[in-house]
């Protein structure tokens, strides 16, 4: 960025990468998932076996396109929080959570399980193409139908008996859906099990899902849906997991790491197994990403959680909220005073870039006439330039810094709104009720769109060019527009930062207006 850069592209630039960096790079850019279209074909010999992975491994990847026929349900496990069903393969092929807040618009449970999409959690396949082909089409039995987790005996046993194989699941559940995982074989078999395919249940084109593995050296790995193009094999993991923006189905295991492989469906999306040979013990979830119950199930959990590019300022950004929240008990003031107190840090930042505009607008028409001047000869042009900041005490770069240091932050917040589940069914007042859904009347947008409108008529710019002048004016209706849609919890923080927005450039400009009094007033003294 040169230091002759003009007014009018100096705002543009600063506009754009501010807001709608974040916003239409979101909208337009990142990959949507495609509609996953329902297939339960019969299993057939050619679908079952597995495939050669593309990795140095020595075993090979599991066949993902794989899908079998709705079987016998054999086992349901109960309780305050979840229902889950297990059928004769020894898979959980439903997973409903009960907690009113995870209710649909109907009132029910969601499933957190798809049977039409492939893996099944706890689904076992064999790196043997014949062992495979038996065990999708031989049942396993149970030591018991009804388990309620409240009761002593929570642990569920089941058995597959092969021709020359016997496999042996042993799966102790707990209250939030987490679980501890035992599968013995009779006999060493290489063999590849999945916590499932990622919930279906809240993907969309702008936040994070796909798999997440976390290793020894807590080093995370996110790898999207459409990130996979080749098989990928990793060592020491000690979380895989399977997200899509709320929910989640992993394994874990803090004390002896797991390996993994990654690989892709047919819709691009990935999928994580855990490889093994005989014994293989580790711990699973199916549920919410909400902090408080990961938390409560082991502490590292919480790496389940992912926002992007700034995760490393989204997490405590989201501390920072969740604090707040414990004070107030309600998540819509929570944002609120967090968006106050940022702007109150930002504030310096904020009032240097204002002023730069307004001394920038007062020097637009002595540069334009450098310009003019000095077309043909660039460098004179740069000089004269740098002769009017310094004698003005004006830079064009200290009012595209301020804005530039702080989109890590807005981007940060705009990250965890998106993501946090527990704005799920939370109210803020009035005619709002869940701050993760859109305003169902629109009045926020529409309202952030006329205080942008506003804070537009009073911010200083000296744009000369037509067309970037009629940019700026669509803007607040091309914000109005995007947000829409937004949930009701991002839409209010934007809301609330635009009336801050506004409130300070009132007040820079009436402080600037009066600095430039006193200016006069001096000069007229002098003379």
């Amino acid at each position: 960025m040169s230091e002759n850069l003009s007014q009018q592209k100096r705002i543009l630039i600063a506009v754009v990468l501010s807001f709608l960096f974040f916003v239409v790079y979101d909208y337009f850019f990142i990959p949507k998932t495609p509609p996953i279209e329902q297939n339960t074909t019969q299993v057939e010999q050619n679908n079952s076996a597995p495939i050669t992975s593309s990795t140095n491994t020595a075993q090979a990847a599991p066949k993902t396109e794989l899908s079998v026929n709705k079987k016998e349900e054999i086992a349901i496990v109960k309780s305050e929080h979840f229902e889950a069903h297990i059928d004769s393969l020894g898979r959980i092929v439903k997973f409903y959570l009960s907690d009113k807040k995870y209710q649909d618009e109907n009132g029910k449970s969601i499933n957190l399980v798809d049977t039409s999409l492939s893996p099944l959690p706890l689904e076992i396949r064999f790196s043997d193409n014949k062992i495979n082909q038996e065990a999708f089409n031989t049942a396993y039995t149970t030591n018991q139908k009804t388990i309620n987790v409240s009761d002593e005996n929570t642990t569920l046993i089941l058995t597959q008996n092969l021709n020359d194989l016997v496999v042996t699941k042993k799966i102790t559940f707990y209250k939030y859906g987490n679980y501890d995982l035992e599968v013995n074989l009779s006999k060493d078999m290489p063999y590849f099990i999945t916590p499932g395919y990622r919930p279906n249940i809240a993907v969309d084109s702008y936040t994070v899902h796909g798999v997440l593995i976390l290793d020894k050296a807590d080093k995370i790995t996110m790898l999207e849906d459409g990130d996979v193009k080749n098989d990928e094999s990793f060592s020491n993991v000690t979380l895989m997991a399977a997200s899509d923006r709320y929910y989640s189905a992993f394994f874990y295991n803090f004390n002896n790491p797991l390996n993994a492989v990654v690989t892709k469906d047919n819709h691009e999306n990935s999928i994580v197994f855990a490889s093994a040979n005989n014994t293989f013990k580790a711990s699973g979830y199916i549920g919410s990403k909400e902090h408080e119950i990961l938390r409560s199930i082991h502490a590292d959990l919480d790496d389940v959680v992912e926002y992007g590019w700034f995760t490393f300022i989204a997490k405590p950004m989201f501390e920072f909220l969740n604090f707040l929240h414990g004070y107030m008990g309600n998540w819509g003031w929570a944002i609120v005073v967090m968006t106050l107190i940022v702007r109150i840090i930002l504030f310096p930042l904020t009032y240097k870039s204002m002023i730069s505009m307004n001394k920038l607008k007062d020097l637009a028409p002595k540069m334009k006439e450098i310009r003019d001047r000095y077309k043909g000869d660039p460098q004179k042009m740069n000089l004269h330039m740098m002769e009017l900041y310094k004698k003005h005490g004006a830079n064009p770069m200290s009012g595209c810094l301020p804005i530039l240091i702080q989109i890590p932050i807005f981007f940060a917040i705009y990250r965890v709104l998106l993501n946090a589940i527990e704005l799920k069914a939370a109210p803020w007042a009035f005619w709002i009720t869940d701050l993760s859904v859109m305003d169902p009347w629109f009045i926020l947008p529409i309202f952030m769109g006329l205080t942008m409108f506003i804070q537009q008529l009073i911010t200083p710019m000296a744009i000369q060019d037509p067309m970037q002048e009629k940019i700026m004016k669509f803007l607040p209706l091309i914000f109005t527009f995007f947000f829409l849609t937004f949930p009701a919890g991002l839409t209010l923080y934007w809301c609330v930062n635009n009336i801050c927005s506004l409130i300070q450039q009132v007040i820079v400009n009436k402080l600037f207006k009066n600095h430039k009094k006193e200016e006069i007033a001096k000069h007229e003294h002098r003379s």
